[in-house]
């Protein structure tokens, strides 16, 4: 399990003088970033491919509020990846000094050919770094029919 460290600033509080949704958003896409870096997945890394990594969905579950000055932590377990590495599947956990479990999102995301616009597999150089992600224990590789299990399509204005 990969966990990144944060302390909870004034521009992270909301209304509510809790952690805003959008601050637990960005702190997941820190961990994330932090993660793959470590793993390889370098900013130079990913231009040299023309790749980007694309979010489709976060679910998140709230379990306990947490304030300015706390320090929190934020795990990344990877859950899934297909086997050509176009989708991946992240679960992030946020935790307490106390080691107590504030928050839950799973995550889906994929990569996007920067230059086509479009939905692209990993590169084999990168890929083979990805298979060997240190893997949850509910891990599963990912078909294109996972990235569909919500059965969510947009619905145009008219």
């Amino acid at each position: 399990m990969f966990v990144k460290e944060f302390e909870i600033r004034w521009s992270d509080v909301d209304a509510n003088r809790h952690l805003a949704n959008s601050a637990y958003t960005n702190f997941m896409s820190h961990t994330r970033m932090a993660f793959l870096i470590e793993k390889g997945f370098t900013m130079k890394e990913l231009a040299k491919f023309n790749l980007g990594p694309v979010v489709f969905y976060e679910h998140m579950y709230y379990f306990k509020e947490t304030f300015m000055g706390q320090a929190i932590k934020v795990s990344l377990q990877v859950s899934g990846l297909s086997e050509d590495g176009k989708f991946f599947k992240f679960d992030h956990n946020f935790y307490n000094q106390k080691g107590e479990n504030l928050a839950h999102c799973e995550m889906l995301g994929g990569w996007m050919d920067l230059g086509a616009r479009k939905l692209t597999s990993l590169p084999e150089e990168l890929l083979d770094i990805a298979h060997e992600f240190p893997k949850a224990p509910h891990y599963h590789t990912i078909t294109k029919e996972d990235t569909r299990k919500h059965s969510k399509a947009p619905v145009n204005l008219e």
